[in-house]
C-alpha cells in the first residue's frame, strides 16, 4: 500500500534538507557531481527523503520498496538499493558515467550531456 506524506509538513521539510546535505556529501566524497537534469535531481532527492521518513532508509526512489517478509516491520527494495547503491558505485557510474536514477554522475559525463 502506498503511504502518503504531507510534503508541506515541517517533518518532511527537515528531512528534505538533511537529504540534500547527504547528496552533497556523496558527491564530494566520491568525486561525483549531480546529473545534468535539475528536475530529475530534485525528484530523486524528494523520493530519497520520502523513503527515509517512511522506511527508515534512503532507498532508491526508482525501485519499489516492500516489507521484508523475513523481518516484519523492516523494508527492502530491489537489489537492496540504498543510496548510494552498490550497482551505481561498482558498475553504473564507472561504466556508464551516471547512475540509474541519474542523480549522480562523473564530471566528464556532466560536461558531455549538459544542455
Amino acid at each position: 500500500m502506498l503511504q502518503q506524506l504531507d510534503m508541506n509538513s515541517e517533518e518532511f521539510k527537515a528531512e528534505l534538507e538533511k537529504t540534500e546535505r547527504f547528496a552533497d556529501k556523496v558527491c564530494e566524497s566520491r568525486g561525483w557531481v549531480y546529473g545534468p537534469n535539475a528536475d530529475v535531481n530534485e525528484g530523486v532527492i524528494m523520493g530519497l527523503a520520502r523513503h527515509k521518513l517512511l522506511y527508515g532508509k534512503r532507498f532508491c526512489p526508482c525501485y519499489m520498496v516492500d516489507e521484508d517478509e523475513s523481518k516484519p516491520g523492516k523494508f527492502k527494495s530491489a537489489d537492496d538499493r540504498i543510496c548510494p547503491c552498490k550497482p551505481a558505485i561498482e558498475k553504473e557510474i564507472p561504466q556508464e558515467g551516471i547512475c540509474h536514477c541519474q542523480i549522480f554522475c562523473t564530471p566528464e559525463y556532466f560536461k558531455e550531456h549538459k544542455k
